[in-house]
């Protein structure tokens, strides 16, 4: 065979392919320059370990699936059995497939086989025009009796520069917090068990050098796709080797491949940077966006009416929701639960996907003609996936529901889960949602939430979790395949389902159910860390939260709601002329950003001040720029420092004003910085590594500047 250099914008892949096992990756990072095969050979063999005291005898390498035949004693690459046998493999190569154009992504898969064990194993391995690797691997069963797998994971090797990890926990409402800590030996395993993505689900596993930041440090991370059960992992071994991993975590029992059956795992993305965590979210967000399926309209500024009306849902009302909505500026707008047959409150109705006729008489197209006759599209509220006991649908199929045999999971939300991988019960809600936009074609947006995790998630008996994920996956696919014009956003109680696999088939994330626009600086900053600003749902709520209690001022809401796929979750039929105003005008303030908004690079200010943060976004050839400022709370120091305004053209010159045309915050400042009412003009170098002074906000406000080239 031969040794692979796969080399795209700036990052390398060498993988040693000769054999007689599994190849072996030898680099992944940065560009290690135009090297030929002596050079690729010396490369391979420099990185070859020594055999060193009271271990094996020959030296032992970590291939692309580790295998404990090969001395791996980490965690195994695959792990499953064939009642009892087969436990073990030794995979020998059978041949390559490569793949280099000279433009478009370079591609190579791997077919290798274990007679013994009766497995044959193929891995793609895909390296993007912008630096975005991916790894699957796929399983098949050669053998003469069932094989159950207990783990398929990707795995790739990290340097021992990196010493320090990241990734991301939470809960409901408060998504995305970050936890970083030393790399030590041993392993890092985050599992989740939810059935679905999880609000404590890390977007992406993080190891890098010391100190690393936003903007400096040599970082390394990975992403596993999956909706489901999964697992992402750091490990770093006694004998010295680093890595990251993830994949799917079956049940026991849930994954068994009958003879001649495959196994595919989920795409584990890997990223690479040596300009820190805004290197990543740069090759991610560009990725995202050069897929076939990316929203290209611009994002329409959209109303959800849920913190308006919650379950009351009266026509006249909703008119004037609409009207109040299109005067200010507002382009879509949602009607949220409580639409459908029996939903007064959330203890009944799930699973009856019909007009409820006692609240609707007329059905919802009175409503419907209202708002498309205002210029707005129309979207609706649903949760397929899930079921009231207190249904029609329940009660004539309480069979339909995950579960174990002879008992209901816990109860949550007063909900259980419908059994997908039930053709008949997948047929039903297919046909519901399906004959619901055939009736109604005004609708052009779903938010389809999904409220409650998988708990003891029984298929006729064995576990379902893997079957459930795959059938959602496929009714997404239909559903779109038969209504391509309508748009979806993945809201799973908020940001409990966001992952790469769910965003092939949706066109934005609700990042959390609170929009608190303090908590929610901290969710955006860290959901937007895998997704780029056009996919995070991110809404102007009302004065007072209603998940927090907690209290800010227009002008906080609204710049915090700015940097994303701007809307409103308020019932703004009630709000005063002068909110009315200043609403409006930051919604024209979105509209007329948006274009560099939801295209340009997301950059976020490394700020010694934990009270202060502060990001932006830049265009692509550095002419213009947005930041905002935002201060979180007091400071030790009466003064926080000049504010750095990173990711401009060094060599160019740039005007720096507050953005017009919304009110500016209050200040404490008796006597502000002088550049602040007229501009300033400096360098993009003095911007990044000087910055900017900025008056002493109160906590809680933030400041928007904007940044235009004028050479």
């Amino acid at each position: 065979m031969t040794i692979l250099h796969l080399r795209r914008a700036r990052t390398s892949l060498v993988l040693d392919a000769r054999g007689p096992g599994l190849p072996r990756v030898v680099h992944w990072g940065g560009d290690v320059g135009d090297l030929d095969d002596d050079g690729l050979r010396h490369l391979t063999d420099a990185t070859v370990p020594p055999v060193v005291p009271s271990s094996f005898d020959e030296p032992t390498v970590l291939s692309v699936l580790p295998e404990a035949s090969a001395g791996w004693s980490g965690r195994p690459g695959l792990a499953g059995h064939r009642d009892g046998a087969g436990w073990s493999t030794a995979f020998r190569l059978d041949g390559l497939d490569v793949d280099q154009p000279a433009d478009g992504p370079a591609r190579v898969t791997v077919r290798a086989s274990d007679p013994a064990a009766g497995l044959t194993v193929t891995i793609e391995i895909t390296l993007d025009p912008y630096g975005l690797l991916t790894v699957r691997h796929r399983l098949r069963n050669d053998g003469d009796s069932a094989y159950e797998l207990r783990e398929l994971t990707p795995v790739l090797p990290v340097p021992a520069v990196a010493t320090e990890l990241l990734d991301l926990t939470g809960r409901w409402c408060r998504e995305r917090s970050p936890q970083r800590h030393p790399w030590q030996h041993g392993a890092w395993v985050r599992e989740g068990r939810h059935g679905r993505t999880g609000h404590d689900a890390t977007l992406l596993l993080v190891a890098g050098t010391t100190g690393f930041g936003f903007g400096h440090g040599e970082v390394w991370a990975v992403h596993t796709a999956w909706s489901g059960d999964h697992v992402t992992f750091a490990e770093r071994r006694p004998t010295g080797e680093s890595t990251l991993g993830g994949g799917e975590l079956p049940a026991p029992g849930e994954v068994r491949l009958d003879p001649g059956e495959s196994y595919e795992t989920p795409l584990l993305y890997a990223v690479w940077s040596d300009t820190g965590l805004d290197g990543l979210s740069d090759v991610l967000h560009t990725h995202l966006r050069a897929r076939p399926g990316h929203p290209r309209s611009p994002r329409p500024v959209t109303l959800n009416v849920w913190e308006a009306v919650y379950f009351d849902h009266d026509l006249d009302r909703l008119r004037a929701l609409a009207d109040r909505a299109a005067q200010i500026g507002v382009e879509r707008f949602v009607l949220d639960d409580g639409w459908f047959r029996g939903r007064r409150d959330d203890t009944a109705g799930l699973g009856d996907w019909y007009v409820d006729e006692g609240v609707w008489p007329d059905g919802l197209q009175p409503l419907i003609d209202h708002v498309t006759g205002q210029g707005l599209q129309f979207g609706l509220w649903v949760e397929p996936e899930m079921v009231n006991p207190d249904s029609d649908v329940f009660r004539a199929h309480p069979d339909w529901v995950l579960a174990v045999p002879g008992r209901l999971p816990p109860a949550w939300r007063h909900q259980q889960v419908l059994d997908l991988g039930r053709p008949e019960a997948y047929d039903y809600v297919l046909e519901r949602l399906d004959t619901l936009l055939t009736d109604h074609p005004g609708i052009r947006y779903l938010k389809w939430d999904q409220n409650r995790d998988l708990t003891e998630a029984g298929h006729h008996g064995r576990p379902g979790v893997h079957g459930q994920t795959l059938a959602v996956y496929r009714l997404f696919d239909e559903l779109r395949n038969r209504h391509p014009g309508v748009e979806i956003e993945s809201c799973s109680s908020g940001g409990a389902r966001v992952d790469l696999a769910i965003l092939a088939r949706t066109d934005r994330v609700w990042a959390s159910d609170c929009n608190d626009a303090l908590e929610r600086l901290s969710i955006q900053r860290w959901t937007g860390l895998l997704l780029p600003p056009e996919l995070i749902g991110t809404h102007v709520g009302p004065e007072r939260s209603h998940t927090t209690n907690r209290v800010h001022d227009l002008g906080f809401r609204a710049a915090t709601a700015l940097f994303g796929h701007h809307g409103i979750e308020w019932d703004i039929a009630s709000i005063s002329a002068a909110e009315q105003t200043e609403l409006a005008a930051w919604v024209a303030l979105h509209k007329r950003l948006r274009p560099l908004l939801h295209a340009g690079r997301v950059v976020r200010v490394d700020h010694p001040d934990p009270a202060v943060w502060a990001h932006g976004v830049v265009d692509h050839d550095n002419t213009r720029a947005v930041y905002a400022v935002a201060r979180l709370a007091t400071s030790v120091t009466q003064l926080p420092g000049a504010v750095r305004l990173p990711g401009l053209d060094p060599g160019r010159r740039y005007r720096v004003r507050q953005v017009s045309g919304v009110p500016a915050p209050a200040s404490i400042d008796l006597s502000p910085p002088t550049w602040l009412a007229a501009g300033l003009t400096l360098s993009g170098a003095a911007l990044a590594r000087v910055g900017v002074q900025l008056p002493a906000l109160h906590p809680e406000q933030s400041l928007v500047l904007e940044v235009d080239a004028v050479d």
